[in-house]
C-alpha cells in the first residue's frame, strides 16, 4: 500500500510538472513569402491569431490557429496601390487597420474593419485627409489609442514654419465615428525644441511633451507638458519644474486608474554627467497641478548590480527605458534596458543620438511628419548601421516606485546578447502575466542558442524558470517585436532560414 502512494506522488508529480511546463507551437515558413516582406502581429480575434504582411503593393492577412497552422491566407483585392502605413486596432471580435496613402495632390487616412477571418466587415471609412504638393514616400499620420480602445487619434504635424507648429488631431470612437477636430498651435520658442511622446487616455485627452536639448544636443534642459481635452480646440501648457537637472531618455505615460500623467527619465546632476537616478513627476490631471516629484538617485549597491561591463560610475550611461507598467495604487514599474554598439573599435553610448532618447525622430519634409519612427532601439545612436561591427543588448533592471514617488524595490536580470551588423534578435520580450512579469530572450551557451524566461514577482523577488527545452532548431526568435495575446501566451516572430514565421508561446 506505501509503495502504491509513493507511486502515484511520483506519477502526480509528474503530471503537474508536464502540464506547467512551457509550450511552444511555430508556424511554418510561408514560401510564398516575397523577399523583404514586412509584417506585423495584429493579435487574437475570434479566436484565431492574425499577421499582416506586405509587400510593395500587395497586402495580405494570414490566419492561425492555436498551434499555429496556417488557417487561411486572405488577400487585400481592390486597395491602394501605395499605402505607406498601416496601424492596428485589435478587439475580441474585429479589427481595425487604419492606413494612409497618397492619390494625385491629396494624402488619405482611412480605416477599415475586419474579423478574425481576415473578412472585411465594413466599407472603408474615410477619417481624414491632407492637400500636399508633392510626392511622399512615408506617412503623415500617427495613429494612437486609449487603454481602453474606446477611443483612437490620428494626429499630424505641420513644421514648414520652425517657430510654430501645428499639430492636427482626429478623435474617433471605437466605431470609427469623428468626435472632434482640431489643429493646436504650438510655439516652438528655439531650433532645440521638439515634441515628443503623444498619449491619449481612456477620456479621450491628449498629452505630449515640448522639450529643448542642449546646443550639443546632449541632453534636456527643459520639459513643458501638453493637456489638451477631448473635444477642445485649445491646450493647457505647464512647464515642468526640473530641477536643473540634464533629463535623457524620457516619457509619458498615463495612468487611468488615478487620472494621472507619469512623467519618467533618467537623470544627470552635470552637463554630459553619468546617470545619476531616475526622475519623476506624476501630474494630477483634475487638480491640473503637480502632484508630486522626486529625483532618486541609485545606490552603489545597485549600480554594482547593473553595471555589466562598465564602471560602477557609468553604469546606467547606456540604458534605455523600455517599459512603464502603472499600478492601481497609483505606483508603477519601470524597466530598462542595456543597450550600445561599437564601431571599428569605437564605442558609441547615450551620447551619440540627440536628446538620448530612441521615440525622437526628426520631422519629415515639405511641412508634415510625425515625432515617431518605426521603432529600433538602435535610433538612439544616430546612424549606427554604417560600418557598425556589433551591437549589444545586455542586463535588464527593473525599479519598483510608490505612488509618492519613493523607490521601492530594485532588481537586475542578467544576459549578454551581441550581434555582428543587425540587432533584430536581440532584446527581450515581455510578458505580464498579472503575478510576475516574465522577460524572455535568447542567449549562447555552449555554441548552443538557449531561450531564457526570467520573472520578477509584485515585490521584487526574482525567478528563472527552466529554459525551454523544445527549441527547433534553425529557428531565431525576434524578441522585440513579440506581442502578448493574453494572460500567459505571446507571440514572438522567428526566422528560420531568412523566412519568417511566428511561435506561439506559452507561459505556465
Amino acid at each position: 500500500m506505501a509503495k502504491q502512494i509513493i507511486l502515484w506522488c511520483v506519477i502526480g508529480l509528474f503530471f503537474s510538472v508536464s502540464a506547467s511546463a512551457q509550450k511552444i507551437f511555430y508556424s511554418d515558413p510561408d514560401k510564398e513569402d516575397p523577399r523583404g516582406v514586412e509584417y506585423q502581429i495584429i493579435g487574437k480575434v475570434n479566436g484565431n491569431i492574425v499577421v499582416y504582411k506586405h509587400n510593395r503593393d500587395v497586402h495580405f492577412f494570414c490566419i492561425y490557429d492555436a498551434e499555429m497552422k496556417m488557417i487561411n491566407k486572405v488577400k487585400l483585392d481592390n486597395f491602394p496601390a501605395n499605402v505607406l502605413r498601416a496601424d492596428f486596432i485589435q478587439y475580441p471580435d474585429f479589427f481595425y487597420m487604419i492606413y494612409q496613402y497618397q492619390q494625385n495632390d491629396v494624402f488619405y487616412c482611412k480605416g477599415i474593419k475586419m474579423d478574425g477571418n481576415g473578412n472585411k466587415l465594413l466599407d472603408p471609412v474615410e477619417l481624414d485627409t491632407t492637400q500636399i504638393h508633392y510626392r511622399s514616400n512615408s506617412k503623415i499620420y500617427t495613429v494612437i489609442n486609449s487603454e481602453d480602445k474606446q477611443k483612437l487619434l490620428l494626429f499630424k504635424i505641420n513644421n514648414k514654419n520652425e517657430r510654430l507648429n501645428y499639430v492636427s488631431t482626429v478623435l474617433v470612437d471605437k466605431y470609427l465615428n469623428i468626435i472632434h477636430k482640431s489643429r493646436l498651435p504650438v510655439p516652438m520658442t528655439d531650433k532645440q525644441n521638439f515634441l515628443t511622446e503623444f498619449e491619449l487616455d481612456n477620456d479621450g485627452d491628449l498629452a505630449f511633451l515640448k522639450a529643448a536639448g542642449t546646443n550639443q544636443n546632449e541632453s534636456i534642459i527643459s520639459v513643458g507638458l501638453y493637456i489638451k481635452p477631448g473635444q477642445s480646440d485649445s491646450a493647457v501648457y505647464h512647464n515642468l519644474n526640473l530641477r536643473n537637472l540634464d533629463l535623457n531618455d524620457i516619457r509619458v505615460k498615463v495612468d487611468n486608474y488615478n487620472k494621472h500623467f507619469l512623467i519618467s527619465s533618467f537623470y544627470a546632476r552635470q552637463k554630459r554627467g553619468n546617470i545619476d537616478g531616475l526622475y519623476v513627476i506624476i501630474w494630477d490631471k483634475d487638480a491640473d497641478k503637480e502632484l508630486n516629484s522626486a529625483a532618486m538617485s541609485f545606490t552603489e549597491e545597485f549600480r554594482l548590480d547593473a553595471k555589466g561591463e562598465s564602471t560602477i560610475k557609468t553604469a546606467f550611461n547606456n540604458y534605455a527605458l523600455k517599459n512603464i507598467i502603472i499600478r492601481q495604487d497609483g505606483g508603477f514599474i519601470i524597466t530598462a534596458e542595456s543597450e550600445y554598439t561599437s564601431t571599428n573599435g569605437n564605442y558609441m553610448n547615450r551620447y551619440g543620438y540627440p536628446y538620448g532618447t530612441s521615440y525622437y525622430s526628426p520631422y519629415g519634409g515639405f511641412g508634415y511628419g510625425s515625432p515617431y519612427s518605426i521603432y529600433s532601439p538602435f535610433n538612439r545612436y544616430g546612424n549606427t548601421y554604417v560600418n557598425t561591427n556589433r551591437y549589444y543588448a545586455d542586463d535588464i533592471v527593473i525599479l519598483s516606485v510608490s505612488a509618492d514617488s519613493k523607490l521601492e524595490w530594485t532588481n537586475v536580470v542578467k544576459k549578454t546578447q551581441y550581434d555582428d551588423m543587425n540587432d533584430q534578435m536581440l532584446g527581450y520580450a515581455m510578458v505580464n502575466t498579472g503575478d510576475q512579469i516574465h522577460f524572455l530572450f535568447t542567449s549562447q551557451e555552449k555554441r548552443q542558442s538557449m531561450f531564457s524566461d526570467h520573472s520578477v514577482t509584485a515585490d521584487g523577488q526574482l525567478n528563472q524558470s527552466p529554459t525551454f527545452h523544445n527549441l527547433d532548431k534553425g529557428y531565431q526568435f525576434i524578441p522585440r517585436q513579440s506581442k502578448q495575446i493574453s494572460a500567459r501566451v505571446s507571440i514572438i516572430p522567428c526566422l528560420v532560414r531568412n523566412n519568417i514565421c511566428f511561435a506561439r508561446v506559452e507561459l505556465p
